[in-house]
């Protein structure tokens, strides 16, 4: 087995390919640890929060948007892009009450997972929201989508069959089943 220090791949040459608003795609040249070299392409991208947001009778917050990559529409919990040098909490709790009017009593972290670490550099912040006070949303000009009340044990359930897909979805949705026993 080999160490784990030496599993570590050293950025011998980097090629920007594209800067965008919300992610930059570069291709590097990479030091191997048996000294051969290898490409990866990397997707830079902002870090994100989503927040699983329980109602008093324990249903989920969901939204449903188009996701233009996939040509069609997914179920999600509410979640964004985190803004520059924005706390993980603030972040999740604007979008939250943007996407969907609910402001909470509690607010309790669920932790952070890495939705795709072979190319995507990406970190999600998973939140828990309870006791909401639901006020007005406040969409983004280019964000349309539909809010809908699920209860939990049926968004489990669809999480397991593979009818939800949504990774940061899935992984809240599980996370409090377990964490939380719900």
């Amino acid at each position: 087995m080999i160490d784990a220090k030496d599993l570590a791949e050293k950025t011998l040459r980097r090629e920007d390919k594209f800067e965008g608003k919300i992610l930059n795609v570069h291709v590097d040249e990479v030091l191997l640890p048996n000294g051969k070299t290898a490409t990866r392409e990397v997707v830079d991208h902002v870090d994100g929060v989503a927040v699983l947001a329980l109602d008093e009778r324990n249903n989920v917050l969901t939204v449903t948007q188009y996701r233009y990559v996939f040509g069609r529409t997914l179920l999600e919990i509410p979640a964004g892009k985190l803004d520059p040098g924005e706390d993980p909490v603030t972040g999740a709790l604007r979008e939250l009450k943007e996407e969907t009017g609910a402001v909470p009593d509690i607010f309790l972290p669920l932790g952070r997972i890495i939705p795709a670490p072979g190319c995507y550099g990406e970190v999600l912040h998973l939140f828990l929201a309870k006791g909401l006070h639901m006020e007005e949303q406040h969409l983004d000009p280019d964000e349309f989508l539909n809010v809908e009340r699920i209860p939990f044990e049926e968004m489990v359930h669809r999480c397991l069959n593979g009818e939800i897909e949504d990774a940061k979805t899935v992984a809240a949705v599980l996370k409090a089943k377990v964490q939380l026993d719900l």
